[in-house]
């Protein structure tokens, strides 16, 4: 019991810090425009830039659409593209780490094994509890549920990105399970499962569904906040819904760093889709 008040305690400590962080550095970015706009006028004219132009212009008009800020076909496109090559990237990595490595499977044991004495009492039914909202059935409903409110509230254009990044989500977890086939861990707890160990589909399928909901509801707050608050309580759940299977024993910390990455990915491509689509309606 007393573990679970401590770590309570550190989650509301670090939740008010970073929020004091995040918010004093929006504050800060808003302060100087004259600052922006003035290195804005400067990369404007600068003489690199007006080679590139003069030598390269198809190279530099690619360029320049790929990094305009002010349109999401630009800049921000531009951002969540890397961002998800980077996650298919490191999910590719992890893979031939666990293939190859032995120091990862070394880890994985030992993180294992680290949380043998406190799989007992008030911490056992607290994570029991918690890993059930990662499974299919929670899950399941949670997104039929949110569906339903999409519709009636007539958000209907985050429903596409939200069923794709589930369905996606979900697809590639399957594939790999039976593509990798890496057994389970010993089960020491009541928790047990049938499939292969890599990835996590509670990692995964939490990431995907908790993390396109919390994103359909900051996208209409408008405070920077706001927006901060739903995306950390956000993080809080998904990393707690991973920590339970590591917990009871049920995955390897792989595992479930595996399902965060395939769940990130796809969370990716719906944000991508979703923004495009709002994009296109408000034009």
């Amino acid at each position: 019991m007393a573990t679970l008040f401590l770590s309570t305690l550190l989650i509301l400590l670090l939740w008010r810090l970073s929020r004091w962080v995040f918010v004093a550095l929006v504050d800060a970015a808003r302060m100087p425009p004259q600052l922006v706009v003035g290195f804005g006028r400067w990369a404007s004219r600068h003489p690199l830039r007006a080679w590139l132009q003069r030598r390269f212009p198809r190279v530099y008009a690619v360029l320049a659409a790929r990094l305009e800020p002010r349109r999401f076909e630009g800049l921000p496109l531009t951002l969540l593209v890397v961002a998800a090559v980077y996650a298919a990237a490191l999910f590719g990595g992890l893979i031939q780490e666990l293939r190859e490595a032995a120091g990862l499977v070394a880890f994985d044991n030992a993180a294992r094994e680290f949380f043998q004495p406190w799989r007992e009492g008030a911490p056992l039914g607290f994570f029991l509890w918690f890993t059930a909202l990662g499974d299919t059935t929670t899950l399941t409903a949670v997104a039929l549920t949110a569906t339903g409110l999409l519709w009636s509230q007539r958000a209907t254009h985050y429903l596409l990105p939200l069923w794709v990044t589930i369905v996606g989500a979900n697809t590639t977890t399957w594939i790999g399970k039976v593509a990798i086939g890496r057994p389970r861990p010993d089960f020491i707890t009541t928790a047990t499962a049938l499939s292969p160990s890599f990835p996590s589909g509670h990692a995964t399928g939490a990431a995907a569904v908790y993390g396109f909901i919390a994103y359909t509801i900051a996208r209409r707050q408008s405070g920077a906040a706001a927006r901060f608050d739903i995306a950390y309580w956000t993080v809080v759940l998904i990393g707690l819904v991973g920590f339970s299977r590591i917990f009871l024993s049920v995955h390897y910390a792989s595992d479930v760093a595996g399902g965060f990455l395939v769940g990130g990915f796809w969370l990716l491509v719906g944000f991508t889709l979703a923004e495009w689509r709002n994009n296109r309606a408000a034009r």
